[in-house]
């Protein structure tokens, strides 16, 4: 009998030669990027810093393409929207203490979008480890605990030899289900050393998929045929899975209205007889997904923005597809089952029984139809119509990126993706900055695709530096900065809540004038020529501004 440890991977007369003379002058940071580049990276994100040039020098020397942005949040925005893009696992080069800490917010994001964010990042040298005791530059006592709860996982080498298997197994954590970022770190000295090791050949990662079990999306299938009313709630889940095209087929088979969560945007088409497009956060849904006999849940954990502020309460059965253990029943009890959004549906593809139900379009009619009403009762038609000129204007396969702004929390509930995958924003961890710098990395993975990125001012200021960082690489990005003078959601919840606005109001630049210092065009727009000004920069290759002065806001609380 054979055994599969008994199965031994022997050299091959060129994998011998290689090992027997490898190239002079190879060091830790070499051991980094030639393990990359065996699994398949051919991109990667940072800056330097000086624990880290080891690293960098290791990159400069190798056919890795280095995109290097102005700070370490904005790289890491970056690379989590390289990763989403492309679904592949994407190196974030950092650097010790300071550097390393900057790029907190955008992994959080990452942690909460299931982007696979490979960070790779120095630590002081070896024998300053523990903190405190050499006085190292940068020095943090325990640097990775400070990632360690943000991080899907955390992979560290303190000798050269370790080197290449902690990043394959980094590799295989971050694209294993669910995707997510991950942690590694190295100290210099160990980047720095002259290795005797052999080039690295062979890698290998396999991700681990996350099948259900059978007697679960059984019961689930049962659940659903036999159901009255039952209806869909599609998340980002479906989306990172590449399961869209499943989701559709169940709801037809079922005829089952679906709804997605502002991640989970795209998931299904948006003027599809079923669909319930967005509208969460608006009472007349809640009722409507409250009335369920069957809800099906794939993809969320049904948190704060899918709950309509935890407002939602269930009356029917609930089964929930969730690969991420924690979120399992995490806000109501359910049918949990365990599995990547993809396999669970084709189980339940495979197993229910069709269900007719002539009655279920006229449904999603009206309570569109009431949603509908309800807002036209409402002065808030610029805000619509902003959001129609912005679809008007974008290809039907270009990405979008959405800021913590108020046009895009419009945008969450009211606007049409077209297609999956290509509406992305900040709702996971929900910090600002983050519309642009993803817009770049987007740009980046599809150089061929226009691609926009939406801000308000405040969140403007946090990415205005990365201007440099497009003209310097030429990636066709179009930034539309909505400028009202502040923190316009802020001053509207503030002045809700205590009657007042604080620290909301902003001096800020003359967004046309400094884009035009970065030598990147620019254009002030009007509602009225908004789509006109979008297209032109959209269809225009490069980096462009467009800013439009407006005072936006929000449609009246739904979940009170």
């Amino acid at each position: 009998m054979t055994h599969d440890h008994d199965l031994v991977l022997r050299p091959t007369e060129a994998q011998t030669a290689a090992a027997l003379a490898p190239p002079p002058g190879r060091t830790g940071g070499d051991l980094v990027v030639e393990t990359l580049r065996g699994l398949g990276a051919t991109t990667v994100f940072g800056l330097p810093g000086q624990h880290a040039l080891a690293l960098f020098d290791a990159v400069g020397r190798s056919d890795l393409r280095l995109v290097g942005l102005r700070t370490e949040n904005n790289a890491a925005f970056a690379a989590d929207a390289y990763g989403r893009m492309t679904g592949e696992a994407v190196p974030l080069l950092l650097s010790t203490g300071p550097g390393a800490l900057m790029a907190l917010p955008a992994l959080a994001e990452a942690a909460a979008a299931s982007a696979p964010v490979l960070a790779i990042s120095s630590q002081v040298p070896t024998p300053g480890l523990g903190g405190g005791r050499r006085g190292h530059l940068h020095e943090l006592r325990d640097q990775s605990a400070s990632f360690r709860e943000v991080v899907k996982s955390v992979h560290i080498a303190r000798t050269p030899s370790q080197i290449p298997s902690v990043v394959a197994e980094a590799w295989e954590s971050a694209l294993s289900t669910p995707h997510g970022p991950v942690w590694v770190e190295i100290p210099e000295d160990v980047l720095r050393a002259e290795t005797v090791l052999p080039q690295v050949t062979g890698m290998d990662a396999t991700p681990h998929e996350l099948p259900p079990r059978p007697e679960l999306t059984a019961l689930a299938a049962h659940w659903l045929s036999n159901a009255s009313r039952p209806v869909i709630i599609a998340g980002g889940g479906v989306v990172r899975a590449d399961a869209a095209g499943k989701l559709t087929q169940l709801a037809e088979l079922l005829n089952a209205p679906v709804v997605t969560t502002f991640g989970g945007k795209g998931a299904f088409p948006w003027t599809h007889p079923l669909s319930l497009q967005s509208w969460l956060e608006d009472r007349h849904m809640t009722d409507f997904l409250e009335d369920a006999d069957v809800l099906l849940v794939v993809g969320s954990g049904l948190g704060e923005l899918s709950s309509n502020y935890h407002t939602f309460f269930p009356t029917g059965r609930i089964v929930q597809i969730e690969a991420d253990l924690g979120k399992l029943e995490s806000n109501h009890p359910a049918l949990g089952i365990h599995a990547d959004a993809r396999l669970a549906l084709q189980a339940l593809l495979e197993t229910v029984t069709p269900r007719e139900d002539a009655g279920a379009p006229d449904r999603v009619r009206m309570v569109l139809a009431d949603i509908a009403a309800r807002l036209a009762g409402q002065d808030v038609a610029l805000e619509q119509d902003l959001l129609r000129s912005v679809r008007a204007a974008l290809p039907p396969r270009s990405p979008s990126f959405w800021d913590m702004t108020i046009l895009s929390y419009w945008a969450w509930s009211a606007f049409d993706p077209k297609h999956p995958n290509t509406m992305h924003s900040a709702q996971g961890a929900g910090g600002l900055g983050y519309a642009f710098p993803a817009a770049l990395g987007a740009a980046v993975a599809e150089p061929d695709t226009p691609v926009l990125a939406v801000s308000g001012d405040g969140g403007a200021m946090y990415s205005i530096a990365d201007l440099a960082t497009a003209k310097q690489h030429g990636l066709d990005v179009t930034w539309l900065i909505v400028d009202d003078g502040g923190y316009g959601i802020l001053r509207e919840y503030m002045t809700d809540a205590f009657g007042a606005p604080t620290a909301t109001e902003l001096t800020r630049p003359d967004f046309a004038a400094l884009a035009a210092s970065f030598d990147v065009p620019a254009t002030t727009t009007t509602p009225q020529s908004l789509t006109a000004d979008l297209r032109k920069a959209l269809t225009t290759p490069g980096p462009s501004v467009v800013i439009l002065p407006a005072t936006l806001k929000m449609f009246a609380p739904t979940h009170l």
